[in-house]
């Protein structure tokens, strides 16, 4: 295809390679879920998802969205051992901790802990079963609410939805008790391809005030 050309076409009719490569390189950035969790007969596993986001406050809900493996087309060990243990840890990828990541998106036997691959130190949990990263300065411990299996085939996935039993947030990041200081906390954003991106190139954007009872007072 020509490249000053624009892509218009139907979904269906692109290969679902062809999708991803899109959806990754325009959905952008995307925080990364670092996601721990423990075999049924209690073998660490640790990965990074960068199909993950924050769902809502009240109660507080995470979700993550573990792909089909394309190497043998089976679920991923994450998924795995959420659906049969119901909990996972979501760890934040500071930028410090962008190696070590990266190390843990390696496909490993099932079995082999990635927190001893990675040469990262875990950290007890509180209400759940599986260790938190360490060196991460914020974690959310999560109990599985839902998992939605949107497709089982090649290209497909899964949504899982946590609900967030207990939190822990390094103080180095807080400010006024509940709010996260960026500059300190150093998040790093999946990009497409290899690519990451920092977040230190921050402006503030003023929201403009709700109209709703201004309308409803003069009305």
């Amino acid at each position: 295809m020509n490249t000053s050309e624009h892509l218009e076409t139907a979904a269906g009719d692109l290969p679902w390679k062809s999708l991803y490569k899109i959806l990754i390189g325009s959905v952008l950035p995307r925080p990364i879920g670092w996601i721990s969790t423990l075999s049924p007969d209690g073998k660490p596993n640790l990965a990074p998802f960068s199909f993950f986001n924050a769902v809502c406050a009240q109660p507080p809900t995470l979700l993550f969205c573990p792909d089909i493996r394309n190497t043998d087309l089976n679920i991923k060990d994450t998924l795995y051992n959420v659906r049969e243990t119901g909990e996972f840890v979501v760890n934040i990828v500071s930028e410090s901790l962008a190696q070590a990541m990266v190390q843990t998106s390696a496909e490993l036997p099932a079995g082999v802990d990635e927190f001893e691959f990675a040469g990262l130190k875990k950290a007890p949990s509180r209400r759940v079963k599986p260790p938190r990263v360490a060196d991460s300065l914020v974690h959310f411990e999560c109990e599985l609410r839902e998992i939605i299996v949107i497709s089982n085939q090649p290209g497909g996935g899964a949504i899982v939805i946590g609900e967030i039993v207990h939190l822990h947030v390094s103080p180095e990041v807080l400010i006024d008790g509940d709010k996260i200081d960026p500059q300190k906390l150093q998040p790093i954003g999946r990009m497409g391809g290899y690519m990451y991106c920092r977040t230190t190139d921050l402006f503030e954007l003023q929201r403009p005030p709700s109209q709703i009872q201004r309308l409803r007072s003069s009305g």
